[in-house]
């Protein structure tokens, strides 16, 4: 029981970690683009949003409660990443940058968006998933052990992201919003490239 755990935690840790399935690593990247390494309580309560909308919906798929329609799952997950990057550049090009990216409004809005584009998330990581399991098998130990494993892939990329931008930031010297403006239209690049093929 212990050896299914831990093999269907690393998969959760190579699924999420995996450069070919790079669109999780780049919603997330667009997530957490413009927030520095002092602000990583921030950070941390939106990818709590986007854990808690992915963990529910994996959960239902796995379960079969539902059962999602695969080609507009990943159709929408570039949508979702387009929609943080326009959100991310909107919030730039307005005069009160600094006030609005602190505003309370503003990140009760990401909270919301986070948890539901987790959702959108969830069910693509329940294709994944099925495809490991057996037919009859019991799921609910596997399920939390693949969900643990995303949830520590998805903290060792989030350090990974605000360790550049501390450097980024602190040694280079680049402004945040110079540093965010940056992320986002990247993030926004590969979300469309993903959306046209």
């Amino acid at each position: 029981m212990l050896s299914q755990f831990s093999t269907f935690f690393q998969l959760g840790i190579d699924h999420i970690t995996d450069i070919n399935g790079y669109d999780h690593i780049v919603f997330l990247i667009a997530l957490c683009a413009g927030y520095a390494l002092n602000q990583w309580r921030r950070v941390a309560i939106l990818i709590t949003a986007f854990t808690i909308g992915h963990s529910f919906t994996l959960a239902l798929a796995a379960l079969q409660i539902v059962s999602p329609w695969y080609a507009m799952i990943e159709k929408l997950i570039p949508c979702t990443i387009i929609f943080t990057a326009l959100y991310n550049l909107r919030e730039e090009a307005s005069d009160n940058y600094e006030t609005k990216i602190s505003s309370n409004h503003s990140f009760v809005l990401k909270y919301f968006c986070a948890l539901v584009f987790g959702l959108i998330h969830g069910l693509a990581f329940s294709n994944y998933f099925k495809a490991l399991q057996g037919a009859g098998q019991n799921i609910v130990q596997p399920l939390f052990a693949f969900n643990i494993g995303i949830e520590v892939g998805q903290l060792s990329i989030l350090f990974f992201i605000l360790t550049v931008s501390y450097f980024v930031l602190n040694i280079l010297k680049i402004s945040l919003k110079s540093w965010r403006q940056f992320i986002s239209g990247a993030a926004f690049g590969i979300a469309w490239t993903l959306l046209m093929r």
